[in-house]
């Protein structure tokens, strides 16, 4: 049976760099299923489909090839064959994403997706409902949170340090906004699983937390 490591949260958390780094240290494969959403957004966007037609989606996703690489330079997404790690953090496709993210049919195909990748072999496996509706028998699950400055603050030094020209008090707002369609949306909710470790990460570094969070692993493997 493949070992399952599950950590959710909001954006900003933390969990796609702790979850890079203690796949690596685990020897497990890391699976970013907030790439997935991100990636089909993509491709509805740049066909031009209406992110309101559920079952256009539904087509959409049928039709689509995605697979995530582990590589050293971190994980690459492809979306038919192509390399889009860098077009899905746009900040376009970051404000659609909801859509995708939302709509009840689209999420059992990405799920399916996700599952027969995470039922293949170990992995670290990150997201907003990975403990409560994607692997709810996971044998590890984590939740991070932090509060919003601190959230807010990473976000907007990540996105510095990629160029982008970023208004602070608008990333807040808009990560605000994420949080309450997270929290609210019907279908997959932002929710901790109640047999999942919570840890906030406001003043923890990184490797504080991949620490911690191994250890935990290790104690109790």
């Amino acid at each position: 049976m493949a070992i399952i490591v599950t950590i959710d949260g909001p954006a900003g958390a933390g969990k796609s760099t702790v979850a890079k780094l203690l796949s690596k240290k685990l020897a497990f494969a890391y699976l970013d299923t907030g790439a997935m959403y991100r990636a089909l957004t993509l491709k509805a966007l740049n066909e031009k489909i209406n992110l309101e037609d559920e079952e256009a989606l539904v087509k959409l996703a049928k039709v689509t090839k995605l697979d995530l690489e582990d590589n050293p330079a971190g994980l690459k997404v492809l979306l038919d064959g192509k390399d889009v790690s860098q077009e899905i953090r746009t900040l376009e496709v970051t404000n659609n994403t909801f859509y995708i993210a939302r709509a009840p049919k689209v999420r059992e195909v990405m799920v399916d997706w996700q599952r027969s990748i995470g039922n293949k072999k170990n992995v670290v496996v990150e997201g907003r409902d990975t403990g409560t509706v994607v692997f709810p028998k996971a044998k590890y699950k984590f939740y991070l949170d932090a509060d919003i400055a601190e959230r807010s603050k990473r976000r907007f030094d990540e996105l510095k340090q990629k160029g982008k020209d970023v208004n602070k008090e608008l990333l807040t707002e808009e990560l605000k906004d994420r949080d309450n369609k997270d929290l609210t949306r019907k279908v997959g909710p932002l929710k901790k699983a109640q047999d999942a470790i919570s840890l906030d990460t406001t003043k923890l570094t990184i490797d504080e937390v991949v620490n911690t969070l191994y250890k935990h692993i290790n104690k109790n493997g």
